[in-house]
């Protein structure tokens, strides 16, 4: 399955990483840094918000722009008064740099996501010491216990944690866990389908007193305008966005915003 490839190659990457620099060293780093707070207020408050996504490439689709100026992208995201943006870091599959996220951080003052797969605590801090304000916990990479451990790391380092589920089981488990913002991915991480509908139906699993955020596979103003009527507070929008002429333009529309 892709899922398990993607973990093997993020074990491998992660010991390279730590390698070179010790965890240690890491937690010191990243317990100076000061984060861009505000993503969890800002998705609280009232309307359909959007996390903009910067990525080159993925497993399912493989190159998805060949030009790719990640900096220009952000300030254009930025321009679009995104609620914050996600980088992919992950660099076998996805074409992902820890260098995006860090130049992006150091560029537009809006938060930014760590889109990875986190399957331990050194990437966690390693989010934080390069400019990551939000990470990624997957429920189906992790144990209970990892996902309310790695949640409160990341909540101790001024950082908010985006639990992802894709199932019924899975979004149990993240309510369980103390999820306070659960994404709903519409696309299946273990063969890369698509199910667009997977977000309204798993949506009314979830207590209202816990954000909730639709991944992928979001394309159209009426998929925007559905997600809007069912509830959600905010839409990560990664390909659409990645292949548009005119992202500013694009934004404003799926935020109603002239």
């Amino acid at each position: 399955m892709i899922l398990d490839d993607l973990v093997d190659a993020t074990n491998k990457r992660i010991k390279d990483h730590e390698s070179r620099i010790p965890l240690k060293e890491l937690q010191t780093t990243a317990k100076n840094l000061k984060t861009i707070s505000g993503f969890k207020t800002t998705l609280e408050n009232p309307g359909l918000h959007v996390i903009a996504e910067i990525k080159q490439a993925s497993p399912s689709k493989g190159i998805i722009v060949e030009d790719f100026p990640y900096l220009q992208i952000a300030r254009e995201y930025r321009n679009a008064k995104v609620d914050a943006i996600s980088v992919l870091t992950e660099p076998h599959y996805f074409h992902g740099k820890l260098t995006y996220l860090r130049e992006v951080s150091e560029h537009v003052p809006t938060p930014v996501l760590r889109k990875d797969f986190t399957i331990n605590e050194y990437m966690i801090y390693e989010a934080k010491a390069n400019g990551a304000s939000v990470i990624l916990l997957i429920v189906a990479i992790l144990s209970d216990q990892q996902l309310e451990q790695y949640r409160n790391l990341a909540e101790s380092l001024g950082m908010d944690a985006i639990v992802e589920a894709h199932d019924e089981s899975e979004v149990h488990r993240a309510i369980k866990s103390g999820a306070k913002i659960i994404g709903i991915n519409n696309r299946n991480l273990k063969n890369f389908t698509v199910n667009f509908k997977n977000s309204i139906h798993l949506k009314k699993l979830i207590p209202n007193n816990i954000l909730t955020i639709s991944e992928s596979g979001i394309k159209t103003q009426k998929d925007v305008d559905e997600l809007r009527d069912a509830g959600f507070n905010a839409i990560l929008v990664g390909e659409t966005l990645m292949r548009s002429t005119n992202k500013e333009q694009l934004i404003r529309q799926f935020k109603k915003v002239e």
